[in-house]
């Protein structure tokens, strides 16, 4: 799932070198927090009109967990 979310987000960027992400431990319900770090410079890139690029990555990110039964949310730092 992680290495995922690093290729969707290398792929939006202008510096694929900075994109980092870190991994919460599993919370009560089983959920997990992935945080998508980025350059600032790559900041909107990511996010997107209006959050537009942001939505996806999360429904994306939400699609392959639910194949693995797994539930994950991202945050963008």
């Amino acid at each position: 799932m992680k290495d995922l979310l690093v290729s969707i987000a290398q792929g939006l960027v202008e510096e694929p070198e900075a994109v980092t992400v870190t991994v919460d431990e599993p919370a009560e319900d089983g959920s997990v927090v992935y945080h998508l770090h980025v350059s600032e410079n790559d900041m909107g890139r990511v996010i997107g009109k209006q959050g537009r690029i942001a939505k996806a990555i999360r429904t994306v990110m939400r699609a392959a967990a639910t194949r693995q039964d797994a539930r994950v949310t991202v945050e963008i730092d």
